[in-house]
């Protein structure tokens, strides 16, 4: 598969293909004429690559990750205390970000629900009056 495909397959760009390439998330092997090729396993692995960036993870860490799991080789995969201990205080960092974006979600809500602007509100929740 050529990078077009893969980019759409995964639902990202190429040219974010490429920055995991340059990153050594991803390892085409390249055809006689140059081009890059995917096996069809890489859609799933660029997926995944581009959920954890974009759950905050650095890309660093995603590489560390994703090297641990591709040296997997037992049910109970393996994961330096280090890792963990980084992977840990993102998660932290990530709850962190939820709660707040749940109280400003709350915030907002409450505010437009007690506006004569309400049905902004219930328009934006999908429940558009008939």
């Amino acid at each position: 598969m050529r990078i077009g495909e893969l980019a759409r397959d995964a639902g990202i760009s190429t040219r974010l293909v490429r920055y995991y390439e340059q990153q050594g998330l991803i390892a085409p092997s390249r055809q006689a004429n140059g081009y890059r090729s995917y096996a069809d396993d890489d859609v799933d692995r660029v997926a995944r690559i581009a959920g954890l960036i974009q759950s905050g993870l650095p890309t660093k860490l995603v590489k560390e990750v994703m090297n641990l799991e591709d040296a997997v080789a037992e049910a109970r995969p393996s994961c330096p205390r280090a890792v963990a201990e980084r992977l840990a205080a993102e998660l932290a960092g990530i709850e962190e970000r939820i709660a707040c974006l749940s109280r400003s979600r709350d915030t907002i809500r409450d505010y437009l629900a007690r506006t004569e602007h309400a049905v902004v509100l219930a328009e934006a929740a999908g429940d558009r009056p008939d």
